[in-house]
């Protein structure tokens, strides 16, 4: 389904298509502040009918900070089957070869991300470091763009890309949610040091890993009959089509801002289409 006309579904007359659920979380079921009207009645309501779901989330901390999240935004854990994390995908890529980091001595490794996200370093015993002239690998994990400035993010990021420091971006979101508003996210941040010249490695949606990840959960269920949820046609819709899922984007999140001709503008430009159109993560409207 694409172009202006948008018939607007109810998520509980589509949910007996699919036998499997790969759901967004930001935009989705909350806004980092509280949680949609509706959006974990929703989930409930979903996990009652005993098909799998799967928070397939672009955050860059482990799934257990995710799922404690989710659970104060009345998401209960018994609910879903997984949280699969692009941070959790991105250790599991170092840790067997796929991505290559500097080897020879313990890394030093500048985190840029919300504050006391350290994840990856942490986990690949990296020594932190706050200036770039003394990094050996940037980790883009999350943004601050709301309270700094991308001019300083490209001062403070220039001298590891004029030496070539590689980074590896854990959210991939090139806008976040913030009170204020919308904000640069963390890929808009990782685009910035490719600019700079730096090379930047991608984990999360709409790249194949995470998506992979989340299916080796699954046994025995054909890709096209699991529905990915998401608000960003760039990320969740673009990646589920890679991915062979069927596609549903709410019109909450980065979508509230938007119409149907904005959208269509945004599809045509990615060259995805969209399966259904769900006002918000509500069981019924």
């Amino acid at each position: 389904m694409s172009g202006t006309t948008e018939r607007l579904d109810e998520f509980r007359d589509i949910a007996g298509r699919y036998d499997a659920f790969f759901l967004d979380q930001f935009g989705v079921v909350h806004d980092g502040s509280s949680a949609y009207p509706g959006a974990a009645e929703a989930v409930t309501a979903l996990a009652s009918l005993g098909k799998p779901i799967l928070f397939v989330t672009n955050s860059g901390r482990p799934a257990a900070f995710n799922e404690a999240r989710l659970a104060e935004f009345g998401v209960a854990r018994h609910s879903y089957l997984a949280c699969i994390t692009s941070g959790d995908v991105a250790i599991a890529l170092v840790e067997d070869g796929t991505i290559a980091v500097p080897q020879g001595r313990r890394t030093r490794c500048l985190t840029l991300s919300s504050p006391g996200d350290a994840h990856l370093s942490e986990r690949l015993d990296c020594i932190a470091v706050d200036d770039a002239e003394n990094a050996d690998l940037i980790v883009i994990a999350g943004s601050q763009a709301d309270r700094i400035s991308m001019d300083t993010y490209a001062e403070r990021m220039g001298p590891a890309a004029k030496r070539g420091v590689p980074a590896i971006c854990t959210n991939p979101d090139h806008q976040m949610l913030t009170p204020s508003g919308l904000a640069p996210g963390a890929g808009a941040i990782a685009d910035l040091y490719g600019e700079l010249g730096g090379h930047v490695t991608f984990v999360g949606k709409p790249h194949g890993e995470i998506y992979e990840a989340a299916y080796a959960h699954l046994q025995a269920i054909e890709k096209t009959r699991i529905l990915c949820v998401g608000d960003s046609i760039s990320h969740d819709i673009v990646g589920a089509q890679g991915f062979g899922a069927a596609k549903a984007l709410v019109h909450t999140g980065i979508q509230a801002g938007s119409n149907a001709e904005r959208r269509a503008a945004k599809l045509r430009e990615t060259g995805v289409t969209i399966d259904h159109h769900l006002p918000c993560l509500r069981w019924a409207r």
